[in-house]
Order: structure tokens, then sequence, then C-alpha cells
């Protein structure tokens, strides 16, 4: 299965525009383009905590199916928001642990700009 493939053929991470730019080895990158639609101010353009979420648990469901070749089903994620996404947001994602019957991945959200927006992490089912 090609991770990247996989996580751009699904129809809500398409609906907000969330893309995979890599996937391998257990490590995962992804973005989303800011725009008003995906915004929780109508005065001023900022990320919806739902989109940062969305695209932390597609990019680290994503750095683990590189290494399973498998759909990882999310059973629990840890977000601190740590600032408002007012741009491009992109994730990083690497896998912690990965064996037994779940995969832990830790990802950091940030801006184009590299500003801080959340640090994630997720535990998905592997078996």
């Amino acid at each position: 299965m090609d991770s990247e493939d996989f996580f751009g053929e699904m129809p809500f991470t398409d609906l907000l525009g969330i893309e995979v730019t890599e996937a391998n080895d257990g490590h995962a990158e992804g973005h989303v383009e800011m725009r008003e639609e995906l915004s929780w101010n109508t005065n001023r353009t900022m990320a919806h905590g739902g989109v940062t979420f969305t695209l932390a648990d597609t990019v680290g469901g994503a750095a683990l199916v590189s290494l399973l070749d498998q759909p990882v089903p999310t059973i629990d994620m840890r977000i601190d928001y740590l600032e408002a996404g007012t741009g491009d947001l992109t994730a990083t994602a690497d896998v912690v642990r990965e064996g037994g019957a779940i995969g832990v991945v830790d990802v950091e959200v940030h801006t184009d700009d590299g500003t801080p927006i959340a640090d994630v992490r997720g535990v998905y089912k592997t078996d």
C-alpha cells in the first residue's frame, strides 16, 4: 500500500484540503492550506481546533501506515494547543513505538513560519 496515495484518497481529508507529502520509515509530513472555511473566527482567518486535530491524526496515522502497510484506526489522541494557527499548517510525525497491538506516534504541528501550534501524541490500533 502506498501510504501517500491511501491518505490522499480519504474523502474527509480531501474536503479539508489535507495533503500527506511524505510517509516512509515511520516518518510522515503533511500540510493544509488555511482558508476562510476552516476558520473559527469571522474577523480573522484562524484554524479551527478540529482542523489542527485532523491534520495531526492524518499525518500521525500515515507515519505508522508507512511501517505496517495497513490501515491503523485511532484509539486515542492527546493534543496540546499552543497557539492559534493563522496561516498554512504543517505536521511532522514520528513513530515512537510500533509493536504488539498498538502504535504510538508523536506529531508536531506548526505554521509555515515555524510557530508551534500543537504537540500531539496519537495511539493507533495495529493488529
